[in-house]
């Protein structure tokens, strides 16, 4: 008998805890709310590009990317944005896929422009730059070089 009880005791405790970590969850988890908007952005080569990652102005995260697809007719690949609320990015900013370093993470780096009017939610952002592959320009001074 004295088994069950404690059975039962450690059972609880254990249910406690895992409601603890539920609430917890629940307050600090973006779980869709509504405090951001999508933007869209479309870009010739988006290497490095994947969900989740930042998406800074001023070096500051202001949101993350939400989901990458390619365009089917201009073979670019859109890239949504998910912006916080409190954030209007003006109608003429520029978007570009940066690096944190040599060797570092890629995110999207939003610059401002001077437009007092905002984006709209669902609106695209006109202004690309791609993501530059190192290798790449290592292959071409190389070749270069060699000429």
């Amino acid at each position: 008998m004295a088994n069950n009880v404690a059975e039962t005791i450690i059972g609880a405790a254990v249910l406690v805890v895992a409601g603890g970590f539920l609430a917890y969850a629940s307050q600090h988890a973006d779980l869709g709310n509504s405090s951001s908007y999508d933007l869209k952005a479309k870009f010739f080569s988006a290497n490095g590009v994947a969900p989740g990652i930042d998406v800074r102005m001023s070096g500051v995260k202001i949101g993350t990317v939400g989901d990458l697809v390619l365009d089917p007719k201009t073979y670019e690949a859109v890239v949504s944005l998910s912006v916080d609320k409190d954030v209007e990015v003006p109608s003429d900013t520029s978007a570009k896929i940066a690096s944190d370093g040599l060797l570092g993470g890629s995110y999207i780096s939003l610059e401002p422009g001077g437009s007092e009017y905002p984006l709209e939610p669902g609106e695209e952002i006109e202004r690309t730059q791609g993501s530059v592959s190192l290798i790449d320009l290592l292959g071409k001074a190389v070749h270069s070089a060699t000429q």
